[in-house]
C-alpha cells in the first residue's frame, strides 16, 4: 500500500474521531439551549390561553435547533468519513480512490449543512452556517482533501461550538 493511501486514511480516520469527540458537546449546547430546566409538558404547551411566544425567543431557539442539526450533520458527516476510510482497507482501494470518496462524502456533508443554513432565521447565524458549508465544499474540491481535513477540517466544530448560539 503507498504512502499517501496511508496517510489518507489515518488522516480522515484522525479527523473524524476528532470531530465525533467535539459532537459530544451537542448536548451540553442542548441542555444550555433549554437553560438547564426540563421541557414543559405537552399540556402545559397546549393551553389555549398561552401567550404567543415572543419573536426574540422564536429566533433563540430556531437558532438553537440549527445549531444543534448542524452538529449532527457534522457528526454523522464524520461518522460517513472514519466508515469509509476503514473501508477502504479492505476493498484496497487506491489513494486516488480514497480521497474521491472523501471528496464525495464532504461534498455531500457540505450540502447538509448548507441545508441547516436555509432554516436559520437569524441572519448572523445563517451567515456562519453558510461559511461553514463554502469552506467544507472547499475541502471538496481541495487536491488533496485528507491534508485539507488536517488543515482546515479540524478547526470547524470548534468555531461552530463557540459561535452557533443563540
Amino acid at each position: 500500500m503507498s504512502r499517501s493511501v496511508v496517510y489518507a486514511r489515518r488522516a480522515a480516520a484522525t479527523v473524524a474521531l476528532g470531530v465525533l469527540a467535539v459532537g459530544c458537546q451537542d448536548s451540553a449546547r442542548e441542555e444550555a439551549a433549554r437553560g438547564g430546566a426540563t421541557p414543559p409538558s405537552p399540556t402545559a404547551t397546549a393551553s389555549a390561553t398561552a401567550p404567543s411566544p415572543s419573536p426574540v425567543a422564536t429566533t433563540a431557539a430556531n437558532t438553537a435547533e440549527v445549531c444543534r442539526e448542524v452538529d449532527r450533520a457534522i457528526v454523522a458527516g464524520s461518522r460517513r468519513i472514519a466508515t469509509d476510510s476503514a473501508a477502504s482497507v479492505s476493498r484496497d482501494l487506491t489513494g486516488e480512490q480514497v480521497a474521491d470518496q472523501l471528496r464525495r462524502n464532504l461534498a455531500k456533508l457540505a450540502d447538509d449543512v448548507r441545508a441547516q443554513a436555509r432554516r436559520a432565521a437569524d441572519p448572523q447565524i445563517r451567515a456562519l452556517i453558510e461559511d461553514t458549508a463554502e469552506r467544507i465544499d472547499a475541502g471538496s474540491r481541495a487536491p488533496r482533501p485528507a491534508a485539507w481535513m488536517d488543515a482546515t477540517f479540524t478547526g470547524i466544530p470548534p468555531k461552530l461550538t463557540r459561535e452557533c448560539r443563540a
